[in-house]
Order: C-alpha cells, then structure tokens, then sequence
C-alpha cells in the first residue's frame, strides 16, 4: 500500500492508494483534524488502525518549511521527522515536501471543472506560480525544463509586507503594534481575515451593525464570520475588510508571477479562495494582480485560475508517491 498525505494547520487529509492506481482512485480516505494530537505519528497511527493496511511507501505534504526531510510546523506545534515517521510505519520509505509543492505536483491532475478562470490571458510555455491562503499562506514556483513543470517549494508567503496606499500604511502600523513584524502571511490567512475586521472596527471604517458585532465576538471562527456578513450584505465594516483582503491576495499574487515569470499561468489555491469566489470575480483581485506598472502588459498576459478542488495537495503527493521516476524529481528520495 501507498499512504499520501496533506498536512494542514487545522486538518489532514490521509489517503491510501494500491500500487500503480490513479493518484486521484484512493481505496481509503479521511481527514482529520490536526491539532488535537500531539504528532503527525499519532494522527497516522489513529488512521491506519482502523486498516490491516502496512504502506510500503508515504508522502505527506505539510504546511512549514522542509529541509533534510524534517520540518516544524509553522501553524502547529509539530516537530516532524521522515526517519521516525518510517520507524513508526515500519521501514516504510518516507518523504516530506512542503504542502505548497504538493499542490503544484497535483495541478497537473485537475480537470477544467476543477478550476475557475479569474483571468484568461494570453499563456506562454514557461514557469507557472501557486499561491494558496488557509490557515497560514503558501507559495511555490513550477519551473518550466522544457518538457514538464518541476516543482518548487518556498516560504515566500513569511516575506515583508508591502502597503500600496494610505489606508494600507494605516493597516500595516495596526498590525506592528499587535506583532512587531509584518509578513503576507499575517494578512492573507483566515487569522488575517479576522485581523482585517478588528482593523477597520478599531479604526472606524464602515458601518458594524449590533448583531454583526456580536456575531464577530463569538464565533469561534471569526473569519467564517467575516466572510459569511460579506456575501450576505449585513455588514459594510465586514464588505469591507473582505474587500481589501481580496485586493491585498491580488496584488502579492501578482508579486510571486513577477518572482517567478509566471508566463504560464498563476493558480490560486487554498481554502480561503473558493469560499469568497462572488469578490474575486468582481474584478478588484485581477486588477490588483495586474497593477505594476512598467510590467503591467507583462502581468495582462498571465492567466490566473482558481483551484476548488481541496484535495489537490493530496492528489500531489500520492502522484510523487505513487510515480517513481515519472511523478518525482530526479534524484528524489521516494
């Protein structure tokens, strides 16, 4: 058996896959949530107990930086090593990439329907960029060899913010006050969402009806919350903290496209996209992605899709999993 993974900072989505299957056919999958247990050998242990299953072979995307096969989690309180995560499944051979580059290696497996175009474009053979704000925001690059996209990690999503206007500036002196430093990632993320909110409430931008007021205050996920009065028009001060988040998720988009010379398309993925789909269409995310300038026809040119499908780092990592040598990089262990 084959055991793939997407390791998230609220769930993990854990699969099994006969050898030589589908990456996309599992014979078993569940997801789980992460932070009631104290390790990922723990959240595998609980999800193969169930089974008379003993993986040969495993994969996990997972959300923090991956160097030597080890990473810490940087939105769980997780140390995660390949050597005793084989241990724990038995000599299984065990990899471990980023979540970010999980997705970029599933990308290639998502159908049209999977997808919703933001921005068409005009492609070009070369790189692609992924960009993906959940619980935390990830990025990564698919560089173009030639004759198929290769991908790579990066935690680009923990780089300096960069205001673009006067509200802007008076956002990002908000946020030094509550956390010193400022990343992207401290915006475009669900915590970010909510930090958009108690921005404009301390700052008195737009209207906060009481029952919008109460319901931010107790919803145990407050961005669920903003985005829910958004869409439902029962808030402006939520309208526009969603609005401003969307221009800020365009804009940085447009930053890893010109990082990496997307010329073949930029994908968004992640949680946070799907659900605010009625104001990425509106316009506001594209024309923030393309406003840069000397480099706007460049940007014009650059297709941007949307991912809904929320199992495509799982998909990824069992193509790598799966796939030796056609799914993975040269030279990587599998």
């Amino acid at each position: 058996m084959i055991l793939a993974g997407d390791v998230g900072g609220t769930k993990t989505h854990l699969a099994l896959f006969e050898p030589g299957s589908s990456p996309r056919r599992p014979v078993l999958d569940r997801k789980l949530p992460s932070r009631p247990q104290p390790s990922l050998e723990s959240l595998v242990r609980e999800f193969l107990g169930g089974t008379s299953a003993r993986p040969t072979r495993a994969v996990f995307g997972i959300a923090g930086p991956v160097v030597g096969n080890r990473t810490e989690t940087t939105n769980l309180p997780w140390a995660i090593d390949g050597e005793e995560l084989s241990a724990t499944l038995g000599g299984a051979e065990v990899r471990l990439m980023n979540d970010l580059e999980a997705t970029a290696w599933g990308v290639p497996l998502l159908a049209p329907a999977d997808l919703e175009v933001l921005h068409p474009g005009a492609p070009e053979p070369g790189n692609r960029a992924l960009i993906a704000a959940g619980t935390g925001l990830g990025e990564a690059q698919l560089v173009w060899d030639g004759a198929r996209w290769l991908p790579v990690a990066s935690e680009g999503g923990h780089a300096d913010f960069g205001p673009r206007d006067g509200l802007e500036d008076e956002l990002i002196r908000w946020l030094r006050e509550k956390y010193g430093r400022v990343s992207y990632e401290r915006l475009l993320s669900g915590p970010g969402l909510a930090d958009f909110y108690r921005f404009m409430r301390d700052t008195e931008h737009g209207e906060e009806p009481p029952a919008a007021r109460e319901r931010f205050d107790q919803d145990p996920d407050p961005a669920a919350a903003v985005t829910a009065m958004a869409l439902d028009g029962s808030c402006e001060r939520a309208r526009l903290a969603l609005e401003r988040f969307v221009g800020i998720y365009g804009a940085e988009a447009g930053n890893v496209a010109l990082k990496f010379l997307a010329v073949g398309g930029v994908y968004v993925g992640g949680g946070i996209a799907p659900r605010v789909l009625p104001v990425l269409r509106d316009g506001r995310f594209v024309r923030a992605f393309t406003g840069k300038g000397r480099l706007t026809p460049l940007l014009e040119k650059i297709p941007v899709h949307v991912i809904l499908d929320d199992r495509t780092a799982l998909w990824g990592a069992a193509a790598v999993a799966l796939g030796p040598p056609a799914a993975a990089p040269l030279g990587a262990r599998v």
